[in-house]
């Protein structure tokens, strides 16, 4: 048998056209997070969550590069999945979560 009739038919790229979000978004069962640590490192820490948490959003709806993911559609991204709407820093790594990701 040739090579070529071995190869399994093309799947359709999600690349090329936007995927809806699985709704509606359960966020998982939080933890109470460790006592003793600094302020800053809470509101670092729960800034880098919801990054996550946004990035993987923008992800599953078909925004694959970080020059798609405007402060716009972060936002409107956030109110769709139910997050309360970040700042111009959340925004940003957001994007560089997209980046280096790659």
């Amino acid at each position: 048998m040739p090579a070529a009739a071995l190869k399994p038919p093309p799947t359709q790229s999600t690349s090329t056209r936007a995927v809806p979000l699985d709704l509606p978004y359960e966020p998982v069962q939080k933890r109470p997070l460790p006592p003793g640590r600094p302020r800053d490192w809470y509101v670092t820490h729960n800034r880098r969550l919801k990054a996550m948490r946004l990035a993987i959003a923008l992800l599953d709806s078909g925004v694959f590069v970080p020059d798609q993911a405007r402060d716009e559609k972060i936002r409107s991204t956030a109110r769709l999945i139910g997050v309360h709407p970040p700042s111009d820093t959340t925004c940003h790594m957001v994007r560089a979560l997209m980046r280096y990701a790659r």
